[in-house]
């Protein structure tokens, strides 16, 4: 097959092309890698990111990356993409046409599908209408008749999946398509290792957490458990990653590791560094319908968690309930904190790997051309 991929450039802090980061570039490389032309366009909403073209292996079959910038003529170039677009696509003639990311992809990629005369698929890594672009007037419309319009709709949750099928109506078929993780990086590792590398103490207790150390995203309730947690346990320290607001800054004190934003690979050593990994989110749409990257990244790591009771960490959890707490509340979280490092049991949930998941996905996509 022939297939387009359409996304943005910057992912979770994260560069798609340059760091290979994720969904959005797992999809479309695992798609070449079982044989498929694979021709992928992203756009960056800023003007920083480096423009043109990227060839990638990816035997037996061939991906393609093109990346342009809005630039500082950011409305203009906005608006002569979509143009600019359909006729590089008219050049490449896809057979398939994956809209991802974002709202803006998502329905320019159902756009471009109906004059190019082809199945449309949207992937939903999250609730897009939890973005800021739901906020734009015309943008949630325009996502749901993209959605609605889609051959194949893939969600990263359950939950999504069913707002999708009873809220969007959907016409085409629509499956959760959890995201994972590359499981050559992320891996257990020698705990005493990983502390000496990110200079954390050897032989304390270590709890914490990595990505995005927003107030929107409950990190807060980990900040309060913290300070109940801090008085009653002399040996325990917690470790943070990823960046945080500048008016929600990380806890003070000698034992607060704040390590800043790393690299994607080095979260791996963050996490077989800890003793117990925290995954905090609230109860909100955001929350609802998300999945957390970093779930599958700390239980491939090996590590021992607990997890907000929200959304998809519910049924992920559902064999381990002593992995939840309830979203938001600090005192609920330092309770299970404390029963995991005296059991400290990772949750035994297997992790598949890219190659799979897409490989399932796979015949779903051949089966939208007959």
């Amino acid at each position: 097959m022939r297939i387009a991929f359409l996304c943005k450039r910057r992912y979770m802090s994260k560069d798609v092309i340059l760091d290979r980061y994720a969904r959005l570039y797992e999809i479309p490389f695992q798609l070449a890698r079982l044989g498929h032309t694979v021709r992928a366009f992203c756009l960056s909403y800023t003007n920083d990111a480096q423009q043109g073209g990227w060839s990638h292996a990816a035997a037996p079959g061939s991906l393609q990356w093109e990346s342009t910038s809005l630039g500082r003529a950011y409305v203009p170039a906005l608006l002569s993409y979509p143009v600019w677009l359909l006729r590089r696509l008219r050049e490449f003639a896809p057979d398939i046409i994956i809209g991802a990311s974002d709202i803006p992809h998502v329905a320019l990629g159902y756009w471009l599908s109906k004059r190019l005369h082809v199945p449309f698929v949207a992937d939903l890594y999250d609730n897009f209408e939890a973005f800021g672009q739901a906020r734009i007037p015309g943008m949630v419309t325009a996502l749901r008749h993209a959605v609605r319009g889609a051959a194949l709709v893939t969600t990263t949750s359950e939950p999504l999946r069913a707002l999708v099928v009873d809220e969007y109506r959907a016409r085409g078929t629509v499956i959760a398509m959890p995201s994972t993780v590359d499981k050559s990086v992320f891996h257990a590792r020698d705990r005493a290792a990983c502390r000496a590398a990110l200079g954390l103490p050897i032989d304390a207790q270590l709890i914490g957490t990595a990505g995005g150390l927003n107030r929107d995203k409950g990190i807060l309730a980990l900040y309060d458990a913290w300070q109940l947690l801090e008085r009653s346990r002399s040996n325990l320290h917690l470790v943070l990653a990823g960046p945080c607001e500048s008016g929600t800054p990380p806890p003070a004190g000698a034992r607060v590791h704040y390590l800043g934003a790393l690299p994607h690979a080095r979260i791996a050593e963050v996490f077989c560094a800890l003793d117990v990994g925290v995954i905090c989110i609230l109860d909100t749409p955001f929350g609802r319908y998300c999945f957390p990257q970093k779930a599958y990244e700390m239980l491939a790591c090996n590590l021992p968690v607990v997890a907000a009771d929200v959304g998809a960490m519910s049924s992920l959890f559902a064999d381990a309930p002593d992995t939840l707490f309830a979203a938001g509340d600090s005192a609920n979280l330092a309770r299970n904190i404390e029963a995991k490092l005296r059991q400290p049991r990772p949750p035994d949930i297997a992790i598949g790997d890219w190659p799979a998941v897409v490989a399932d996905l796979e015949p779903r996509l051949r089966a939208l051309l007959h």
